[in-house]
């Protein structure tokens, strides 16, 4: 029986590059300026999609946009116009 060469795999020899990418991959407006966005948390080994998952928040009118993503804020500060938030507050309080 002939064997086969034998081979050392060197683990230097052995390159993947494995990334996490997080990105805002829908962003709604709805009636009363609420702002629903989903966040695609990926997981990337050579350019491919290994794993992905999903985290969803909202935001009201008038809510503290300081620690959402950049593009969020921006819809944000767009939609709510002084009536809309204005609008948002009255519907709360009934």
């Amino acid at each position: 029986m002939v064997g086969l060469p034998s081979r050392t795999l060197n683990l230097k020899e052995i390159k993947m590059a494995i990334t996490k990418q997080t990105v805002v991959d829908q962003i709604t407006v709805t009636e009363n300026g609420t702002i629903l966005y989903r966040e695609a948390t990926r997981i990337m080994e050579d350019g491919n999609e290994l794993t992905k998952t999903y985290h969803r928040s909202s935001l009201t009118p008038g809510q503290d946009v300081t620690n959402v993503p950049s593009n969020v804020a921006a819809i944000c500060n767009v939609a709510w116009t002084a009536d809309v938030v204005a609008a948002y507050q009255a519907s709360i309080e009934r």
